[in-house]
Order: C-alpha cells, then sequence, then structure tokens
C-alpha cells in the first residue's frame, strides 16, 4: 500500500506488467486493457464501446440477465429494469427468451443452441424496423441470476452472427464466472466456440479488491479514443491494485486453480445426481466447475 496511487492517466511499471499478463489470458484480436474498480463500471464502458462502434443506441439483452445497478447497465439487465419496482424494459432493449432446457420452450440440448439463438434475428429486426441500428448485444457467458443456465451448443455462435450482421459488437460479461470459477479454462465464452468483441470482468479479479476490466481490440478503442474525450479513472488501474490483480493471477496459475475447479465440478456432478436420483424434489442438476445449482 506504500507504492504511490496515482489516478489512470499516470503509468506504472505494474500497470503495464498486469495489463500485459491479462491480455495474454485472452485469445486475439483481444489486446486491449482498460482499468475500472467493479462490474457495473465495466458495463457502462463496453455499452459506450458499442455506441461509438455503430453509431447506434439499441441493445439486445437476456431475459433475467444482470450487468450491474448503475443506470445504462440497469436498461440492459432484465433482473433489474424487470422487477416490480424497476423501471420497466426501455424502448431501445429488445431482450431474448431464457435459453433455459429444463423450463424454456426449447429443451433438447444438440438443437436448442441454434433455436433460442436464432431469436436475435427477429430482435435485429425489431430495431430496424423503428428506424434505429444495432449498438451490440451482451450476456453472461452462463447465466447466473437466471438460475446457473449453461447456454446450449452453438447459442453465442447464432447471437453473434446476427448481431455483427447487423454492424453491432457482442459482449460477453464474465464478471461472475471468469477466472477459472468454471473449470473449463480461464474464460468461459470459450466453451461456445466465440471470440467476443468486448469482455467485462471484475469480482475474482482482486479476490475482494474492488477492480474490473474492460478486454477489447485495439480497433474498437481507437474507434472510440477517435470520437470521445479520453477515459481515465481516478483508481482504475492504480498501482496497488495492479499488484493486487497479479497476486491474484499467480495463485489462480501457480496452485492450478482452473484445473482444481475443474475436478471439484466433476465431484459435484457425480454426487448431486445421486441426489437427483433420490429426491423427486430436484428436477435438474446443471453447472460446471465452482458454478452449479
Amino acid at each position: 500500500m506504500a507504492i504511490l496511487n496515482t489516478n489512470s492517466r499516470y503509468l506504472s511499471e505494474l500497470n503495464a506488467t498486469y495489463a500485459q499478463r491479462l491480455a495474454g489470458t485472452f485469445p486475439a484480436p483481444l489486446d486491449t486493457v482498460i482499468f475500472m474498480n467493479s462490474g457495473s463500471e465495466a458495463t457502462e464502458l463496453a455499452l459506450e464501446l458499442c455506441r461509438v462502434w455503430n453509431d447506434a443506441l439499441d441493445f439486445i439483452c437476456v431475459d433475467s440477465g444482470y450487468h450491474g445497478h448503475t443506470r445504462s447497465a440497469i436498461t440492459v439487465s432484465n433482473y433489474k429494469y424487470g422487477h416490480p419496482r424497476g423501471i420497466g424494459q426501455p424502448q431501445h432493449i429488445q431482450q431474448m427468451d431464457l435459453p433455459d432446457t429444463y423450463r424454456g420452450e426449447y429443451r433438447e440440448q444438440d438443437k436448442a443452441g441454434q433455436q433460442y439463438g436464432d431469436q436475435a434475428n427477429q430482435l435485429v429486426e425489431n430495431i430496424h424496423k423503428r428506424g434505429a441500428r444495432v449498438a451490440g448485444f451482451i450476456g453472461e457467458s452462463a447465466l447466473s441470476c437466471g438460475g446457473q443456465i449453461i447456454l446450449p451448443p452453438g447459442y453465442l455462435q447464432t447471437v453473434f452472427k446476427a448481431v455483427r450482421g447487423a454492424g453491432g459488437l457482442c459482449i460477453a460479461d464474465e464478471v461472475q464466472v471468469g477466472f477459472g470459477r468454471c473449470g473449463t479454462g480461464m474464460w468461459v465464452f470459450e466453451t461456445q466456440g466465440v471470440i467476443p468483441d468486448i469482455v467485462t470482468i471484475g469480482k475474482p479479479m482482486g479476490n475482494g479488491h474492488p477492480m474490473s476490466a474492460v478486454i477489447t481490440t485495439a480497433a474498437i478503442a481507437a474507434k472510440y479514443t477517435a470520437n470521445r474525450p479520453e477515459y481515465f479513472n481516478t483508481y482504475g488501474g492504480n498501482p496497488v491494485s495492479m499488484a493486487v490483480g497479479m497476486a491474484v493471477l499467480d495463485v489462480i496459475q501457480k496452485e492450478g486453480l482452473v484445473q482444481h475447479a475443474k475436478r471439484t465440478g466433476d465431484k459435484f456432478l457425480v454426487e448431486l445426481e445421486q441426489l437427483e436420483k433420490k429426491h423427486m424434489c430436484i428436477g435438474d442438476v446443471r453447472g460446471m466447475g465452482c458454478f452449479w445449482v
């Protein structure tokens, strides 16, 4: 804590080193890291990157999704705007059905991803019918507030194709499920065979220390900086946080926590399925790694 704390307009060696290490955990072309302090802040910037990219305001989100408690984050979070005391679904938001193969309309695992994902094409059309353009799509790589929903195969591929075809960007929210929690690798979006345009991360990033980040491409970041005032954050990217973040990466890598989450998840599956057979009140067992319901 004795290290000088400055805002993000003043770089330190720790800032650059951690950004490089973090970017190294993502597939190309996700090579640009922007630091902040919370998942809500990350969502705010991710949405603004989309608005600037396609000069658009309309977004597609997912039923039961939660992406933060700031104003813009709430507008793409059905968990918030759909609450009885919420603001209601904004006019510029299109909402996809929850891709739930247990209670949802489509339940065949090998078909459900395409079936649920195809809804994105209709929502893009809805946006165009009201004379607007698509800014982007935002969704968690595995749905937490929706009930630990593991996306059916092909879902994000189908959604991303529809959104990108309309000029929009695709955001993967890994704030809750990232950093190896699910045991499939560092980032859950990789299980869907996609590379998002933007990724938001947070919560486990500092193991309790307030940290978050947006990971995107150099092209998207350049379009933003060419059309908006510079982005800076008083505490995001400060040297103390950077040291914390690197310590967390060290532990994840040195102690094999991703592999540990996978082994733990495999044991959970066996035991939970045994309970499911014994108790009729258990209708479904779903999850992976250390992410279960």
